[in-house]
């Protein structure tokens, strides 16, 4: 029997074909059949339901290419059931996880683990990477065919960078034989070991030892000329530093297959929120100048920067409540991600499709996964939000295992209110 849904009374928003006008959108047995005006008044028959969307915004379902979900190993800190749960209250409807689990993602066996776990929980679609070496050691690569085929989106080695150039050039040779695709944490080891936050006048003033942002420009830099010789798919992780930013910019205008992201805290936060040694705002890379925030913002805007991840990182109390230098890295950021991104909109940064081109389209397109876009035939993974509704973040309340984040009572603007995956509400009314 045919499942027909009609979302009515929706603000349509589709990067992909530069939509962005009020219409109707028709889903039939988990996909897109129809979107356009006026559908309901073409005859679809009674056994239709209809949910009408009250003029909120109707967008293809979040893209979330950055996440740690610590299943297996530290379930402690968060699940694959928590890390879903969290998603689809964020508007996300695929997640890409990192292989630092424990033990690590390097075999066929445990990427399969993660797509049958994903299909038990049916609520939001969960994809892994798998590790670039063994063991994520940096020393010998993995079986980047046998993995690809078990479905590993691309290969890293999570959060840490593969710093041997002689790795990373073999890594980015072997992956451009089956046309797959090396994401990078780009930092010089050599530059960051033992840093805690950015370096500069505010980690003088607390007596904190820096990492200077010449560790991510060097690293990107040096892996730009790998690929290029090599011919390889490089993607440059959470970019934080105009310099880095720059050197894609170049590397993009010479033509090599190159793309990067960014995250939130990248552009909502920076340096100063570190304040008086709050550990919640520990990340890796550190937040940077307000001169390198600006510049991620004008990377999103000129679109060297392809895309936003969350780079959702829990941490329990634990490793966050001890002193800064000792304390863990990582935001936790599933259900910030959008509404954080749509205050580059608000705030007249970017425009509303470009927001959500970074968050839906490039990722997709990057990942080489379905969705991404509104059109017949495409899954019905859809993300409905109130663009202008205003709240404030309340970090108590969210879905995470873990709730370290930065951000308790920021305002920000846009609501999400339903989440649909393959054509079912997962989260909102009915879910």
């Amino acid at each position: 029997m045919t499942e027909r849904t009609l979302f009515t009374n929706a603000r349509l928003l589709d990067p992909a074909s530069g939509v962005d006008r009020a219409g109707d959108l028709l889903v039939e047995n988990g996909t897109i059949a129809a979107l356009g005006p006026n559908l309901a008044r073409e005859g679809l028959g009674a056994d239709v339901h209809v949910i009408d969307c009250s003029g909120s915004c109707l967008a293809p379902g979040v893209i979330d290419m950055r996440v740690q979900l610590r299943e297996p190993g530290d379930e402690h800190q968060e699940t694959l059931a928590t890390g879903t749960e969290a998603a689809i209250a964020g508007g996300v409807t695929t997640m890409a996880m990192l292989p630092n689990t424990a033990p690590v993602i390097d075999d066929h066996a445990l990427v399969e683990f993660v797509g049958r776990r994903s299909r038990e929980l049916g609520r939001t679609t969960i994809r892994t990477y798998a590790a670039a070496t063994k063991g994520l050691q940096g020393r010998e690569l993995t079986e980047y065919g046998l993995l690809a085929e078990a479905g590993a989106v691309a290969f890293t080695d999570g959060v840490r960078a593969i710093a041997d150039a002689s790795v990373m050039r073999r890594a980015l040779s072997y992956a451009s034989t089956f046309d797959l695709l090396i994401v990078q944490h780009p930092e010089e080891p050599s530059l960051s070991a033992g840093g805690a936050m950015n370096a500069g006048e505010i980690a003088t003033r607390l007596g904190l030892s820096g990492i200077t942002p010449a560790a991510e420009t060097i690293m990107v830099e040096r892996d730009l000329r790998l690929a290029e010789i090599t011919g390889g798919r490089y993607h440059a992780a959470h970019l934080s530093t105009a310099g880095a930013i720059d050197a894609v910019r170049r590397a993009k205008a010479r033509g090599l297959a190159v793309t990067c992201d960014t995250a939130p805290h990248y552009f909502a936060l920076n340096e100063t929120a570190v304040g008086d040694y709050r550990t919640f705002a520990k990340v890796s890379p550190p937040l940077r100048s307000e001169e390198d925030r600006r510049a991620v913002i004008e990377g999103l805007k000129d679109g060297t920067i392809d895309a936003i991840a969350s780079d959702h990182s829990p941490q329990d109390q634990e490793s966050k409540r001890l002193p800064f230098a000792s304390a863990e890295p990582g935001i936790v950021g599933l259900e910030t991600l959008l509404p954080l991104s749509l205050d580059l909109y608000h705030n007249g940064s970017l425009n509303l499709l470009q927001v959500m081109r970074a968050l839906t389209q490039r990722p997709a397109e990057i990942l080489r996964l379905p969705g991404g876009h509104l059109k017949p035939g495409a899954p019905a993974d859809l993300t409905i939000f109130d663009l202008d509704r205003p709240w404030r973040i309340d970090v108590a309340a969210l879905h995470s295992k873990c709730k370290n984040a930065p951000y308790d009572h920021r305002p920000v603007q846009g609501k999400v209110t339903r989440t649909v995956v393959g054509g079912r509400t997962v989260f909102g009314l009915e879910a």
